[in-house]
């Protein structure tokens, strides 16, 4: 029986979090469960019950133990299994920068990182127009945040300091999401941004990933 259960979906960026953490822990006995979004399997009621919001992802344990939320998710792993992804509790400084790296992440970032990638990715498959009046807005608020990350890296090789966290992690999907849009400028325009997220997109477990998820893209398309 594998450890947990985790239902997603490989597109979501919410999911690919919680699967990049567990990457980058080595971590593989638990069962990814892929939801079919297009048929709103994540609002059925057996889904519900696991999320109220009827949203991904979601983990199980076998003890009933269940849990939604990525960034939650990601970082209750991390303290079970004991990945190096997170700064020792015992650190109460790195502990505190990590929290604020956290909060920069979700606040300043990935709300109008989001959106653009719901305007110019997600509205692409569901046949819809973007509004792109939306996504000008959005792209003024990543292209603030960046210039603001700009100044922060230079006396830092990672969001939270000075070793890999969680929190680069979060980053990863939503800026993927702009290379894919046509905005990886915004990233390598930045020259300590883009040292920084050359460091992070290319760690091996990350690159193992990303590189299975193609090649599995690319057999589903054949």
């Amino acid at each position: 029986m594998p450890a947990f259960t985790l239902y997603g979906f490989r597109a979501s960026t919410n999911t690919d979090r919680v699967r990049l953490t567990l990457a980058e822990g080595g971590f593989t006995d638990y069962e990814l469960v892929v939801l079919n979004l297009q048929k709103g399997e994540q609002k059925s009621k057996e889904h519900m019950n696991r999320h109220p919001w009827g949203k991904i992802p979601v983990v199980t344990f076998p003890d009933g133990f269940t849990l939604y939320e990525s960034r939650a998710i990601c970082k209750y792993l991390a303290r079970k299994y004991s990945f190096p992804l997170l700064p020792p509790e015992s650190d109460v400084e790195a502990t505190a920068l990590f929290d604020q790296a956290q909060s920069e992440e979700v606040l300043y970032f990935s709300e109008p990182a989001g959106r653009i990638a719901f305007e110019k990715f997600a509205k692409r498959f569901m046949g819809l127009p973007p509004n792109e009046a939306a996504v000008s807005d959005a792209l003024r608020s990543v292209e603030a945040f960046f210039d603001v990350a700009e100044r922060l890296l230079q006396h830092k090789y990672y969001m939270a300091g000075n070793n890999f966290t969680l929190t680069d992690i979060y980053y990863i999907p939503l800026i993927q999401r702009l290379f894919a849009c046509g905005y990886g400028d915004i990233i390598v325009s930045h020259r300590a941004v883009s040292a920084w997220w050359d460091r992070v997109i290319n760690r091996p477990a990350i690159q193992k990933m990303l590189t299975a998820d193609k090649e599995a893209a690319a057999v589903a398309g054949r």
